[in-house]
């Protein structure tokens, strides 16, 4: 047991799981899913509601989407860094 431990733990393992990279294209994907789906379905049939509801309602389906997405990615970054600890 000579390994040293790491002065930032936490920051190591998010570093490991990519998880700032996954944010970025979980929450890139669902700006973009969101703008398609505000397009489609608000936008282009025009709508008559205010607009701060279908905002608040996109911003909803961002955040969430978002976070979904980028959960996904690095719960696959640990499932193939868990993989890759196992083979060696």
């Amino acid at each position: 047991m000579s390994e040293s431990v790491p002065e930032r733990p936490r920051a190591n393992f998010l570093a490991a799981l990519n998880v700032r990279r996954n944010a970025v294209l979980g929450f890139g994907f669902a700006a973009l899913a969101t703008a398609g789906v505000m397009a489609l379905f608000v936008f282009l049939p025009g709508s008559r509601r205010a607009t701060p509801y279908y905002l608040a309602l996109g911003a909803v389906l961002a955040l969430s989407l978002g976070a979904l997405v980028t959960t996904v990615l690095t719960l696959v970054s640990a499932y193939r860094l868990a993989k890759e600890e196992n083979v060696t």
